[in-house]
């Protein structure tokens, strides 16, 4: 038999319906579709550099325009409200549910996340008690030198070793630090040194995460890690307070800044932390730092309008110089070609598609500067020598108040 008398007999064949059938795909029914994102990842951008920057600028508000000056209190406040929050988040959400994956043992604890712990709270404790005396402006300048101190304390605990060229990449937000040191109008040795011991500790605290991520056991998200540090944090900063600030607190300076007050200020540190988890999982790490970027230059701006914090022309140029090296050494001069191209390619076919949208955003960017300079006009203020204070001082506004 041939095989097309074959496969016409087998087509002539009844089928028995005793035998089992495969199930077949009804075309009428419509396949399920992945759920899209209903939020843009650009909202989770807003939402932490509003957070970061208010953060920042509440606790300077209550530190020095309140004269709180508690600075240890406020951060161990928010250390045990941040405890009490992820205790709560970790039995009633799925927040923290990855905090299951990781082999946390009470010998772990001690001999990785204490210490971890010790060097974040020297890192905040130092960092508030800066806010004192030094403005938010001059702090976010001398913050730019983080990944110079991490690249260093990596070489010092040998996680790493010596690249002189990596050395020469960072040198640049070193020499941008140190002009705008220089430009400070209303700079203080004192909170310069606790500006410096924070980032120290800072940049060894992270070289210890690192060390603690690379087993590879211990992934932790920023809210898990959290968990773990905050309850350390706050016995650290308790027994720090008790012999330090408490003898001298009373109930009546806590009223005057006002206990609402001081429940909001908390409640805008955590939420912090749980918009880092977010925005971590919805963009990439070169959002990340140009995010940080772009905080920091709004603080610096939101230093001058609302505490009409000084900054001198020197300043301004010395924290550029340092925002271009910190760039240069996160991304790489290959990455930033290649965004830079990318940009002006999407801004090219924005502007063919939608030309007048692309009018409007040009005028809306030049509005937007005339009026931030019309703003801060008078919290600019030149390099203080009697040459620039007559001739640009003139033009530019005295210096600030």
């Amino acid at each position: 038999m041939s095989n097309e008398e074959k496969v016409r007999v087998s087509a002539e064949v009844a089928r028995d319906t005793a035998e089992p059938v495969l199930p077949t795909v009804n075309p009428a029914v419509e396949k399920s579709q992945p759920e899209k994102e209903t939020i843009h990842p650009a909202v989770y951008v807003v939402i932490w550099i509003t957070l970061s920057s208010s953060v920042i600028v509440f606790n300077k508000w209550i530190l020095d325009k309140k004269n709180f000056r508690f600075p240890i209190f406020l951060t161990t406040w928010h250390l045990i409200f941040a405890t009490i929050m992820t205790q709560i988040l970790a039995r009633f959400t799925t927040l923290l549910d990855s905090r299951k994956k990781v082999p946390m043992t009470g010998r772990v604890y001690l001999r990785a996340i204490v210490p971890i712990g010790v060097f974040f709270s020297l890192s905040l404790i130092c960092g508030n008690q800066t806010y004192l005396y030094l403005s938010v402006a001059f702090i976010q300048m001398l913050k730019a030198t983080t990944p110079v101190a991490v690249l260093i304390a990596t070489w010092s605990l040998r996680m790493a070793p010596v690249n002189l060229k990596t050395l020469g990449n960072v040198s640049f937000i070193v020499i941008g630090v140190i002009i705008a040191s220089f430009g400070e109008i209303k700079f203080h040795m004192v909170g310069f040194l606790f500006q410096v011991a924070g980032v120290v500790f800072e940049a060894i605290r992270l070289v210890m995460v690192q060390g603690l991520l690379s087993s590879g056991d211990f992934k932790m998200d920023p809210l898990v890690s959290l968990y773990y540090y905050a309850p350390a944090c706050a016995v650290m900063n308790s027994i720090v307070l008790l012999f330090t600030e408490l003898p001298t607190l009373t109930v009546s300076d806590l009223y005057r800044v006002g206990l609402f007050t001081l429940f909001a200020n908390a409640c805008v540190a955590f939420l912090l932390n749980v918009s880092v988890v977010f925005l971590i999982g919805r963009t990439s790490s070169l959002v990340l730092t140009l995010c940080g970027v772009l905080k920091d230059i709004l603080l610096v701006c939101l230093s001058m309008l609302l505490f009409k914090d000084p900054v001198s022309l020197l300043q301004a140029f010395g924290y550029s110089i340092a925002l271009g090296g910190m760039l240069y050494y996160k991304l790489g001069a290959d990455e930033i070609k290649r965004y830079l191209t990318e940009g002006r390619m999407k801004w090219a076919e924005f502007g063919s598609t939608q030309p007048v949208a692309r009018k409007l955003t040009v005028f809306g960017v030049i509005l937007f500067c005339i009026i931030l300079f019309g703003t801060f006009g008078q919290s600019y203020s030149p390099v203080s020598s009697d040459q620039l204070h007559n001739g640009i001082g003139k033009l530019l506004g005295e210096k600030g108040e």
